[in-house]
C-alpha cells in the first residue's frame, strides 16, 4: 500500500478516535429515537422521519458542535491526557496541532450555519455552545464541579433540543434529558476520579483532588439520591404512570454502579465505572419503545 495511503488511512481513524465516533453515533441515535417515540408518539413512518430536513439539520449541528469539543478539550489536554491515557493522544502524534484547531473551527462554524435555518433559538443554543465549549476545555474543566454541571447541562440540552424545533414541549422529553443530566454529571465526576494522577500534576481543582476519593464518591451518592428524588416527583406529579417502564433497563444498571463504586479506588475501575455510565445512557434510550 502506498505511504500517503496509509497515513491517509491512519490520520482518518485518528480523527474518528479524536471526535469520539462512538459518542456521536449514540448521539444522533438518542434524537432519532426522542423524534420517533416522544416527539411522534412512535406513530410516524419511516419516510416521514427520514424526509424531515430540519430535524436532520438539528442532530448535524449537534453531532458537529460535540465533535468540536471533543477536539479542542483533547488539543487543550494533550500534556494531561499524557499522563492519564497516552495511548489515547492523537493530537500531535497522528494529527498535527493545526489540524485539530482548522477542524474545530470548521465543524463549529458549520454547525452555527445550518443553524440559522433551524430558527433563532436553537441559533443562539448552538452558538452559545460553542463558545461554552472553548471555556470548559480552556478553563472550566479543571475547576470543581463548574466543568461537570456544564458538560451535564449541555448533554440534557442535546436530548431536550427537538423542542424548540417543534416548539412543543412534553414532560416525557424532560424526564430523559433529567435523566442524561444526572447520569453524565455522574460520569463526569467518575471520569476526574479516574484522571486524578495528571490533573494533580497540572494544577487543575477537580473535586477528587480538593475533597479526596471518598468525599467525592458521596457527592456521587447526594446527587444519585437527588436524581431518584427529582425523577419521581415528576412521574407523581404529572401522573406518568406509564413512564415508569423507562426505569426497566436503566435502573439496575445504575444500582449495580453505585455498588461497584464503593469498591473502586483504582483508574482502571473508574474507567470501567464510565463505561457503564456510558451504557446505562444507551439503556435509558432503548427504553423509549416502551411508551
Amino acid at each position: 500500500m502506498p505511504v500517503n495511503k496509509i497515513h491517509i488511512k491512519k490520520s482518518l481513524f485518528a480523527f474518528l478516535k479524536l471526535t469520539r465516533s462512538l459518542n456521536l453515533i449514540i448521539l444522533a441515535f438518542t434524537q432519532y429515537m426522542c423524534r420517533y417515540f416522544i416527539i411522534g408518539n412512535g406513530t410516524p413512518s419511516f419516510y416521514e422521519i427520514s424526509t424531515d430536513w430540519k430535524f436532520f439539520l438539528l442532530v448535524v449541528c449537534t453531532v458537529f458542535v460535540a465533535a468540536a469539543g471533543y477536539i479542542i478539550n483533547d488539543y487543550y489536554d494533550v500534556k494531561i491526557d499524557l499522563i492519564n491515557k497516552p495511548k489515547r493522544v492523537v493530537i500531535g502524534k497522528v494529527l498535527h496541532r493545526r489540524v485539530a484547531l482548522v477542524s474545530h473551527f470548521i465543524l463549529n462554524t458549520l454547525a452555527c450555519f445550518l443553524a440559522i435555518f433551524l430558527g433563532w433559538k436553537i441559533f443562539a443554543i448552538i452558538v452559545a455552545t460553542t463558545i461554552l465549549m472553548w471555556l470548559y476545555a480552556n478553563e472550566l474543566k479543571r475547576t470543581a464541579l463548574i466543568g461537570n454541571l456544564l458538560i451535564s447541562v449541555l448533554t440534557g440540552l442535546s436530548v431536550y433540543m427537538p423542542v424548540f424545533l417543534y416548539g412543543t414541549a412534553k414532560q416525557t422529553l424532560l424526564l430523559y434529558a433529567l435523566f442524561a443530566f444526572f447520569i453524565s454529571l455522574v460520569r463526569e465526576i467518575i471520569k476526574d476520579m479516574e484522571d486524578i494522577k495528571g490533573d494533580e500534576e497540572f494544577g487543575c481543582k477537580t473535586l477528587p483532588i480538593i475533597w479526596g476519593i471518598r468525599k467525592t464518591k458521596n457527592v456521587i451518592y447526594l446527587i444519585s439520591l437527588l436524581f431518584i428524588g427529582i425523577i419521581s416527583i415528576i412521574l407523581i406529579q404529572a401522573q406518568l404512570n406509564t413512564q415508569l417502564y423507562f426505569l426497566i433497563f436503566p435502573a439496575p444498571l445504575f444500582i449495580w454502579l453505585l455498588i461497584k463504586l464503593s469498591k473502586a479506588d483504582t483508574s482502571a475501575q473508574f474507567l470501567q465505572l464510565s463505561f457503564l455510565c456510558k451504557w446505562i445512557m444507551v439503556a435509558g434510550v432503548i427504553s423509549m419503545v416502551l411508551l
